[in-house]
């Protein structure tokens, strides 16, 4: 597997997000959902740089920051949380991530 960040420069840029945000979005979805909804970052992080082929041990701080940043674009944006099911259990500030099943992504 490619040690990709699939992150797009225009998020950077705070522009609409690319297909790189997209991609990232969807790891950290599929990453909640099989931790059963809802999980501290660092491990959603973790187990998305396992996906992407990175050892864990050593994550480029580029990944967790495009990371990051790519949950909390989508969990900001209402109708991206609402496609994503993106919500954060304990409120504003906390590191613990979740997602709603039922939340369909396009």
């Amino acid at each position: 597997m490619g040690k990709n960040l699939d992150n797009s420069s225009e998020t950077a840029n705070g522009k609409k997000p690319g297909r790189g945000n997209q991609t990232l979005a969807k790891h950290v979805r599929e990453v909640l959902l099989m931790l059963g909804g809802e999980a501290h970052r660092a491990l959603v992080i973790e187990q998305v740089a396992r996906t992407l082929g990175h050892d864990v041990r050593q994550i480029p701080e580029e990944l967790q920051t495009a990371l990051i940043h790519t949950f909390e674009e989508n969990w900001r944006d209402e109708r991206r949380r609402a496609a994503y099911g993106f919500h954060l259990p304990f409120g504003e500030g906390s590191h613990r991530w979740g997602c709603r099943e039922a939340a369909l992504v396009h």
